[in-house]
């Protein structure tokens, strides 16, 4: 069993935040890989299902970004696993918009979702990089990571989170190369 969390803000007038790509992402895995119905558990939603041979919990907090380490612990403690089945897609400034990459452990850049869960489970886990790009100033950090992505974005978030759902075999089977190529490769298309 591998939980993959999604990380964003619960809430109709976050939906479209930059900061919930996280979310995104796993609404769109659920979509396109058949993932059963959601259900209310770990503080959060959560769908189970399969990619490929490997069985696979999706999970969106429900706790705001800021303690979605608790949401996160529950889940691995029930089903009695370490950091190395969590993958956590989140919002990184620090990448070109709509650039995956894909990273294990590391510090939490100032994210308060990727500190939360740091501070629940320590850093060994691997982390899904969603480019949101930076807006060039730190005064501006916070209005553009909870802003709306631009309606001049949505091909392209359309196209990033399409491959990522597309290409999430390689990442259930541990080929992270092969998933940052595969996803690159779609988005060129």
């Amino acid at each position: 069993m591998q939980i993959w969390v999604g990380l964003g803000n619960p809430g109709p007038r976050y939906a479209l935040h930059r900061h919930n790509v996280g979310f995104m992402a796993v609404d769109v895995i659920a979509d396109m890989h058949d993932f059963g119905p959601v259900q209310k558990k770990f503080s959060g939603w959560a769908q189970e299902g399969r990619i490929g041979t490997q069985k696979v919990l999706l999970l969106k907090p429900a706790t705001f970004m800021n303690e979605s380490g608790r949401s996160v612990g529950e889940a691995l403690r029930f089903y009695k696993l370490g950091t190395q089945a969590l993958t956590v897609f989140h919002d990184e400034l620090d990448l070109a918009p709509f650039k995956v990459k894909v990273k294990q452990g590391g510090g939490h850049a100032g994210h308060n979702g990727l500190r939360s869960i740091d501070q629940h489970l320590g850093p060994d886990f691997r982390r899904i990089r969603l480019g949101i790009g930076h807006p060039g100033h730190k005064d501006r950090v916070n209005g553009h990571v909870l802003g709306n992505f631009a309606k001049a974005e949505e091909d392209d978030l359309a196209a990033m989170l399409g491959a990522i759902g597309a290409e999430a075999e390689w990442l259930a089977k541990g080929d992270d190369v092969r998933f940052m190529n595969d996803v690159a490769l779609r988005q060129q298309g």
